[in-house]
């Protein structure tokens, strides 16, 4: 993160929260020294004085109240951009600050991606490090036409950036009924595609909504896909391709059965469960899977972090 970002975030942490040096350390993957630097310029730049004095403070206060209340690992918030049409960027350009700490901190075998506009813009912020024996696997199938926001070209560009070892699951998202969703899984090799997805250290996904904003309504559903049976199912979005409720539980509804992707059951064996999304269209499934334990880690925006505190949210 940002310099200013990250010995503000440290001095809260140390003075509010009364954390260690140590403590601080571990929770935000930097050394101790480095800690102690961040906090010693932050009284010689009168950040710190008797109370803070950062426009950034309310989002570190936003981090802690959420790791608190949803009992998350961890929590980056960014500020909200004017232009929504930026949301991706912001959060991905924070995503990539912190999967770069991550993965220098805890060494993985292996990282588990998902797809989306956001992870798109992870990827392409992340600084080239070489760590060829991380495995970077894709959670879900592809879509069925190139586009530089499908599964196969996200896992390869992390895999490029990281100098690592790349694995497709080379299938797409959705099959064309549960029938054949069942017989393509049958397979040996599929099966174990499948469970090497969630056997991963860390996973970093995106979710969707149900609106024409979500790219996998635009471009990732079957043909003849009605998105208002969906909805009527109570459906809020989906995760790894799977529709949710409200409460982060899947609806009943065939696409349900027709996804190549692992089941929630085995995605929530993964350590450290990075979810990185954000904008108002993502209110609903975004408050659905923190509800329901889908993610260790939040990477959102200063909107939804609010929301998800039921705050007051101008539209």
């Amino acid at each position: 993160m940002p310099y200013q970002q990250s010995m503000v975030r440290a001095s809260w942490l140390y003075h509010v929260e009364g954390l260690t040096q140590a403590q601080i350390a571990e929770r935000m993957l930097l050394t101790r020294r480095r800690v102690n630097e961040l906090l010693a310029a932050a009284l010689d730049q009168g950040v710190v004085r008797i109370s803070f004095n950062s426009p950034l403070t309310e989002n570190v206060e936003l981090e802690a109240e959420l790791r608190q209340r949803f009992g998350l690992t961890d929590v980056v918030i960014v500020p909200t951009p004017a232009d929504e049409g930026q949301t991706a960027t912001v959060i991905g350009r924070a995503a990539a600050m912190y999967l770069e700490r991550l993965i220098q901190a805890s060494e993985p075998n292996a990282l588990g991606v998902g797809w989306g506009a956001t992870l798109r813009e992870t990827v392409h912020h992340m600084a080239p490090t070489n760590v060829p024996n991380v495995k970077v696997r894709s959670m879900m199938g592809g879509l069925t036409r190139g586009s530089e926001i499908n599964t196969f070209e996200i896992v390869q560009r992390f895999a490029k950036v990281m100098s690592a070892e790349c694995h497709y699951l080379a299938a797409p998202i959705y099959a064309d009924s549960p029938q054949s969703r069942d017989t393509i899984v049958a397979q040996p090799v599929f099966d174990i595609l499948l469970q090497e997805a969630t056997s991963v250290d860390i996973s970093i996904l995106s979710v969707g909504d149900v609106s024409s904003e979500s790219l996998q309504v635009r471009y990732g559903l079957p043909p003849d896909t009605d998105i208002g049976d969906i909805r009527a199912a109570g459906a809020v979005g989906d995760l790894l391709g799977r529709y949710l409720d409200k409460s982060g539980m899947e609806i009943d509804h065939p696409l349900n059965r027709q996804v190549i992707s692992p089941s929630i059951e085995e995605y929530r064996k993964i350590p450290t469960r990075i979810i990185a999304s954000g904008g108002h269209h993502k209110h609903e499934i975004l408050r659905g899977c923190i509800v329901a334990g889908l993610a260790t880690t939040l990477i959102t925006d200063a909107d939804n972090a609010a929301y998800l505190l039921d705050r007051h949210v101008s539209e």
